[in-house]
């Protein structure tokens, strides 16, 4: 198998502008993504190693809708997403083979549950999961 060359690394500022976009602006993140789709997994370091997505910036803002756009684009989901979205079966399957992460946090440091709060009604079932006892 032949090597092949990487494509040139994303300009940082506009990693940065695109994920703190996707933490509010849906029109903002469709028009970057048009212009440039590998996009949707890149990721900002905001300091200290607080990575974040553009995928994870709609997780804990409660943003379903850009999510979806960033799923639709090839974001890589997490559990925390699954969260906010309210998709409980990936969410139990995860907690049940790892319980700590019933514990863990995501970007900013913002817990687990916070990303289930953030996606209101439809994630309900997971705020029921989460509250029970492991």
């Amino acid at each position: 198998m032949a090597a092949t060359e990487a494509p040139p690394a994303l300009d940082s500022g506009f990693v940065r502008e695109f994920v703190a976009n996707a933490h509010a602006d849906l029109a903002a993140v469709r028009d970057a993504l048009a212009r440039t789709p590998t996009l949707a997994n890149a990721a900002w370091d905001w300091g200290g190693g607080d990575w974040e997505t553009a995928l994870g910036a709609a997780g804990h803002m409660g943003r379903p809708d850009i999510a979806a756009l960033l799923i639709a684009h090839g974001a890589r989901i997490d559990v925390f997403v699954a969260a906010m979205l309210g998709d409980v079966e990936i969410v139990r399957a995860i907690v049940e083979a790892h319980p700590g992460t019933r514990e863990a946090k995501g970007p900013h440091g913002i817990p687990l549950r916070a990303y289930a709060e953030a996606g209101g009604e439809q994630a309900r079932a997971v705020l029921e999961l989460l509250d029970l006892k492991a």
